[in-house]
């Protein structure tokens, strides 16, 4: 079985894992957790049904209950699992990955991750060795509908949607369930009919073509902004006015402005979570709110656990997921997206468009995620390390999550991917030209390991 990844059970449904599959991690899934009550949501990929049978026939054989809040984003399940006490819970879903593809998000007691490290690998291990034996009393299934209370929490943070011009592509998936429910029919919609087919663009927006649509609809409307979902929800991404890709580090910078301006936050240090491959525009641009930023490791399975150990106030990842305190240290596509709204309104009303305010958060020249296919991962990345280390004059070096090594004018990390096989690299200079002389100098060590 091949679809235990990092950060959770994911990969082309009856190619890497099988109905059978589903049925024993169901099984085992009591016990790795310690709990008789299973909190279930699913995507509607045409496999989760199947899916569903298979993990809830396993969970209730088991002896444990479970309660299903049907159609659900994943965010919606975080927040059923934290608010309601359950200790175990998982959403069915792939995310942002094409059709084929299906999965399991897997979380305990307050929404927190399960991570391969922290219990999917000991899952695993009980699958591949331990005898199944159903139990005497087996458990039920209870029906959880979850959806008004959800919609409810999320309309809190719904201040200034109809100030704004919007344009929102829901990418066909789980966003569609509830964000009109929402948000209204202000915004201009865009593939809101749920369809995890997925038939006008796969779910992925960091994918450049995925948003082209997106782009032209902002432009063709005037909009002040577009807004775009990923499958599950659970992350979202954002266009300027004219029509331009926002980087999603850059609105970990943004967010300070809902946060941190208010004169609690001033008079006190706040922490904010970033992840390793962060713009140093974002840190730079927060140092104005006297907040401390603290870098840590890719992906929820870290992010959400490290939000909590620091008390963080919310946090973000370079993918477009944004954890929230207030949102039992989760990611919510929706609550992000609500609040960004905010701020641009706010300042729109002070003559400032978005694309302004992005630029004026960073002045950096970016190189943007690169992907190596490269077998001899580890050793081309410590190559790279090695170069610069010799050559420049290194002012901070995080050595988690791959490398990152910062210098006076330009900064890089080097990371191998945790669930595709490639060595991901992002670099950032103050000039264009310094920042090609770099990404040629990675381009050209690196093509001696291909």
């Amino acid at each position: 079985m091949k679809a235990f990844k990092a950060y959770d059970i994911r990969g082309v449904y009856n190619v890497d894992f099988t109905k059978d599959d589903c049925y024993k991690i169901g099984f085992f899934l009591s016990e790795l957790l310690n709990t008789k009550k299973i909190l279930i949501g699913r995507d509607a990929r045409t496999s989760s049904p199947e899916i569903y049978q298979a993990l809830t026939a396993g969970i209730t054989d088991s002896g444990a209950d479970v309660y299903d809040i049907g159609l659900a984003t994943t965010p919606m399940v975080y927040f059923a699992t934290a608010k309601h006490g359950f200790e175990a819970s998982v959403q069915i879903t792939a995310s942002h990955n094409p059709p084929e593809y299906n999965g399991m998000k897997v979380s305990t007691k307050n929404a927190m991750p399960v991570g391969y490290d922290t219990g999917l690998g000991t899952l695993k291990t009980l699958m591949e060795t331990k005898k199944i034996v159903p139990a005497d009393n087996k458990g039920v299934i209870i029906n959880f509908p979850l959806k008004d209370e959800y919609v409810a929490f999320q309309k809190q943070f719904v201040e200034k949607i109809a100030n704004l011009k919007i344009a929102v592509d829901c990418s066909n998936g789980m966003a569609a369930l509830i964000i009109k429910d929402i948000w209204g029919y202000s915004p201009i919609y865009l593939y809101d009919t749920l369809d995890c087919t997925f038939p006008n663009h796969e779910p992925n927006p960091l994918v450049e073509e995925n948003v082209e649509d997106l782009k032209k609809h902002v432009l063709k409307n005037n909009c002040d902004m577009g807004i775009i979902f990923d499958g599950d929800a659970d992350r979202v991404m954002f266009v300027d006015e004219k029509g331009r890709f926002v980087s999603p580090d850059l609105v970990i910078a943004l967010l300070g402005h809902y946060f941190l301006e208010t004169e609690e936050a001033q008079n006190s240090e706040i922490a904010v979570l970033q992840d390793i491959r962060t713009s140093k525009a974002v840190s730079e641009y927060l140092a104005q709110f006297n907040a401390t930023v603290h870098t840590w490791k890719v992906g929820r399975a870290f992010a959400a656990p490290k939000l909590l150990e620091i008390d963080g106030i919310y946090g973000g990842e370079l993918a477009g997921h944004y954890y929230f305190r207030n949102f039992f240290y989760s990611d919510s596509g929706i609550m992000a997206a609500s609040i960004v709204v905010n701020v641009v309104a706010d300042f729109l009303k002070k003559g400032i468009v978005f694309s302004d305010l992005i630029d004026k958060i960073s002045s950096y020249a970016n190189s943007g995620e690169i992907n190596y296919k490269i077998e001899n991962k580890a050793a081309a990345m410590e190559a790279v390390k090695n170069y610069f280390e010799q050559n420049e004059k290194v002012e901070q070096f995080f050595d988690f999550d791959g490398y990152r090594l910062e210098f006076a004018d330009w900064w890089f990390n080097i990371r191998p991917s945790n669930t595709e096989p490639y060595l991901r690299f992002i670099a950032e200079a103050k000039s264009n030209d310094m920042l090609k002389e770099k990404v040629a100098k990675v381009n050209e060590i690196i093509k001696t390991f291909s």
